[in-house]
């Protein structure tokens, strides 16, 4: 189990204190689903609509990046 799971409702990592998803946990969620992008994609909408409502200061299209922007 990795150790750069989020810390809410800051949306820091756990594991290195940056903003989640951190480098790492973006390496690991690409490994973990590989065969399948589309359900991480899913899995991190959920998450960015968690987030979006703990960080209602963050301006959404910083969140979309930092969420899903990458994932491409």
């Amino acid at each position: 189990m990795t150790t750069h799971q989020p810390i809410k409702p800051a949306w820091i990592c756990g594991g290195c204190a940056g903003e989640w998803p951190c480098q790492t946990r973006r390496r690991e969620l690409r490994a973990e689903y590989d065969r399948a992008p589309v359900s991480m994609a899913l899995y991190l909408a959920a998450q960015l609509v968690d987030a979006a409502q703990d960080l209602v200061h963050v301006p959404a299209g910083h969140l979309h990046h930092r969420f899903l922007g990458w994932t491409r």
